[in-house]
């Protein structure tokens, strides 16, 4: 009997974790792809098939065109495959092209002006960001945010807060002469500023005080048990029901505000990467497949907003993940027709293939170590 609760509950908390992960990540994947898919068939591209997933076809139909779309078995990103393609990586060469008819080479990608060729490759991170700003805009303007006054209600015993004389009752007007509306926003400035000394202006009783202060790195963790490193003075918000306020914004002050968060959350990325190559962060925050899976969930647990919101931030990691020079992602193709563009002629199929090779090293060792550091996470090691 215990048996069967127990493998009844582990379904449930597997399909918990399955539907929001194919539901944020089919999202991001597809917007990505049609962004390769729409500048494509625009610069004339002639395009074999459309896929969400790799592998064996689940289900699929043929446009008027002559495009496969397809929804494949291994949920795990996409493709845009095109007709001198000679694989899913959008990998080509001579010999692809030799076994094209004159009318399907003057529809090939490589046959296209170098242009053309760097706008279908940009085309995909740009769409990533583009999805981002819109849910980002939608949220902002149609949800709204839930605020609550910068105010100080508990300051920790021995804390840097205390230390820097912050007082109970204390409301931040600014930092580092960045004005301050909600208590949310103070957290996310202190976060990103571990080891960074920062100028507070607060009202303490009407009177105005500066104090400065520096945050320290510290691990903390999250009702759902996820540890994250980030800065904290010692200072916590108390605020009661009637403290909070459902702010919603117009829809220009809303596109306003997702550009700055579509800022912070590559910022925060560089700079958490910076953090680690220095030796100033541990890799260990570094994540795969399982741990997003992991966090759709619980995120799906706080609402739909919520999970669109955790969609945002996702398809922003991803486009800014593709824009990396590694050979295999879209960043990789524009390096090699920044070089093109120099030179005045494409680098040899030889020396380009030698850098596909090295970048799809580089991006399984980099999905290996995020795995292993997701079954660490999760206790599976």
């Amino acid at each position: 009997m215990n048996t069967i609760i127990q493998l009844s509950s582990f379904g449930d908390t597997l399909l918990g974790y399955l539907l929001p992960f194919l539901f944020v990540l089919t999202i991001v994947v597809f917007v990505h792809e049609l962004g390769h898919f729409l500048v494509a068939r625009w610069c004339g591209v002639g395009i074999k098939a459309f896929s969400i997933g790799f592998g064996p076809e689940i289900a699929g139909f043929n446009d008027r065109y002559g495009t496969r779309w397809k929804l494949s078995w291994i949920p795990l990103g996409g493709y845009v495959k095109f007709i001198d393609d000679d694989n899913v990586a959008s990998a080509g060469g001579r010999k692809s092209l030799d076994q094209l008819s004159p009318e399907e080479r003057k529809h090939s990608f490589q046959a296209k002006p170098l242009a053309a060729r760097a706008a279908v490759v940009a085309a995909g991170p740009i769409a990533n960001f583009i999805l981002a700003i819109v849910i980002f805009t939608a949220i902002f303007s149609v949800f709204g945010e839930q605020i609550t006054a910068a105010k100080v209600d508990i300051v920790n015993p021995g804390s840097v807060a205390e230390k820097a004389g912050f007082l109970p009752g204390d409301r931040v007007i600014s930092i580092d002469g960045q004005a301050i509306e909600s208590f949310s926003e103070m957290q996310r400035i202190v976060g990103m500023s571990a080891d960074q000394p920062l100028h507070f202006v607060v009202d303490r009783g009407g009177k105005t005080v500066e104090i400065t202060a520096t945050p320290e790195l510290k691990g903390i963790t999250d009702h759902f048990g996820n540890t994250m490193r980030m800065g904290l003075l010692g200072i916590q918000r108390k605020a009661s029901p009637d403290e909070w306020t459902l702010k919603r914004h117009d829809p220009v002050t809303a596109f306003g505000m997702a550009l700055k968060e579509c800022y912070f959350v590559v910022s925060r990325s560089l700079g958490y990467l910076y953090d680690v190559a220095r030796g100033r962060e541990a890799a260990d925050q570094l994540g795969g497949p399982i741990r997003i899976a992991q966090v759709s969930g619980q995120v799906a647990t706080a609402g739909f907003v919520a999970l669109l919101n955790l969609a945002a931030i996702i398809s922003v990691s991803i486009g800014l993940l593709n824009l990396f020079p590694i050979p295999m992602l879209d960043g990789g193709h524009l390096l090699f027709y920044g070089i093109e563009a120099v030179r005045g002629r494409p680098l040899s199929e030889n020396i380009q293939e030698i850098g596909f090779r090295i970048g799809l090293a580089f991006v399984l060792m980099l999905m290996i170590f995020a795995t292993w550091n997701d079954l660490i996470h999760l206790k599976f090691l």
